[in-house]
């Protein structure tokens, strides 16, 4: 498929990334649709929808009179203008009005061009989701995980057409930190790999080629140890969070500490990628501890940025 006859691009899975990845593709003019699971999974999404309205539009507005506001996925630097910023905002609302939520998997799916699954970071929620999606897609559609840690070689079987299925993974943020890992399996057809590159950059992110498979893909094969490490120090109480965070933005001139990224990136993909450690099983190991202390946040609603609270609390 050429990137000229992508139209119909559908998001599965409207959580942090998922809902970022739908917002960004429909402000860059695709017709665009949210898949989830059910009613309720919709309405846990629309408030994500609304914040990312807001953020894009503030966005737009600070760019006019602040540098440090540039957003790379909102606009090109040389052509900020406050008449062009102006235009932009009615894009994000058109994109706003226009995004489609549904749990129906026909009129999701039906025609789709391209598909990003962006399902939870669990193996069998991913096979059990493909193993269905393959009977309401059409022949033409090359569909994409943004899995964190899994590589596609996992699922290409499931999906039912290896040769069109592959990986997007994005950072969070996008429209701020426009990264697009695209990597195949040895099954992936050149063809489609370089489409989805393509359809990367149409939606303004740095397309970049991971040339074989790498659980954690370039960024995550770098950032996740830095995880675990502060998640470690936390869990054997060597720190505390807010020191743990404070040690790395200091001697690293990093903006965030790795607690500050666990909220944005969310506890629940990080406690899900915690169990995937076979030592999480022994509840007396550093692994198991991490997801315990983990568990008990989540339990209490303390899910990251999107929840208002993870390990700090967001207004």
């Amino acid at each position: 498929m050429d990137i000229s006859q992508v139209k119909n691009v559908v998001v599965a899975g409207g959580g942090v990334l998922g809902s970022q990845i739908a917002f960004q593709t429909a402000y860059r003019g695709y017709k665009t649709t949210i898949w989830l699971r059910s009613e309720a999974s919709i309405e846990r999404a629309r408030p994500k929808i609304e914040h990312l309205r807001e953020v894009y539009l503030n966005t737009l507005e600070a760019m006019k009179t602040n540098p440090k506001a540039y957003a790379y996925g909102l606009i090109a630097q040389d052509e900020i203008t406050p008449e062009k910023l102006d235009q932009l905002k009615e894009q994000v609302e058109r994109a706003y009005s226009n995004l489609k939520l549904t749990s129906d998997w026909d009129e999701a799916f039906g025609d789709a061009d391209f598909v990003i699954e962006s399902v939870a970071e669990n193996p069998e929620q991913k096979i059990e989701f493909y193993t269905e999606l393959a009977k309401h897609l059409p022949e033409k559609t090359i569909v994409a995980t943004n899995s964190s840690t899994m590589i596609p070689s996992m699922f290409a079987a499931a999906t039912g057409r290896p040769e069109k299925y592959l990986a997007l993974h994005f950072a969070n943020e996008i429209w701020r930190n426009p990264i697009g890992e695209v990597m195949g399996h040895a099954g992936t057809a050149q063809e489609n790999f370089d489409m989805v590159v393509k359809f990367a950059a149409s939606i303004r992110m740095i397309p970049v080629k991971v040339l074989k498979e790498q659980p954690g893909y370039l960024l995550n094969s770098m950032l996740v140890p830095l995880l675990v490490s502060a998640e470690q120090l936390w869990a054997n109480g060597v720190g505390d969070v807010e020191d743990i965070d404070r040690a790395w933005r200091i001697g690293t001139g990093s903006p965030k500490g790795p607690f500050q990224i666990l909220d944005i990136i969310g506890l629940v993909t990080a406690y899900n990628v915690a169990l995937m450690n076979p030592a999480a099983k022994d509840p007396e190991s550093v692994q198991g501890r991490i997801v315990a202390l983990l568990k008990e946040k989540i339990d209490k609603g303390e899910t990251g940025v999107a929840a208002g609270k993870g390990f700090y609390e967001y207004k």
